[in-house]
């Protein structure tokens, strides 16, 4: 992928925490996966607007819904982790 280097100002304390944290990946590498973090983010934020519009807001009971099956995902993700993959007729 090609880079351009650029300037930025940011706060002083900000810097240096992102440092200690960049280390090992250096600063550049750090900003951009954050850089790319934000963006996703602000396209979620963008589709989560439009589908309000199209849709209505979230419910309370959507939301709570939601956040159980997420849940239920984090935990078939760390059962897969433990156990070191799929089982026989799980999807990948």
């Amino acid at each position: 992928m090609a880079t351009k280097k650029i300037t930025v100002t940011i706060p002083e304390e900000l810097l240096d925490e992102i440092r200690t944290e960049a280390a090992e990946r250096g600063l550049s590498a750090y900003v951009a996966e954050a850089l790319r973090f934000k963006r996703e983010r602000d396209r979620l934020r963008e589709l989560v607007d439009w589908l309000e519009e199209e849709h209505g807001p979230v419910t309370e009971d959507e939301h709570t819904a939601a956040l159980a099956d997420l849940e239920d995902l984090d935990a078939e993700h760390e059962r897969r982790r433990a156990t070191g993959g799929h089982q026989a007729g799980e999807a990948a």
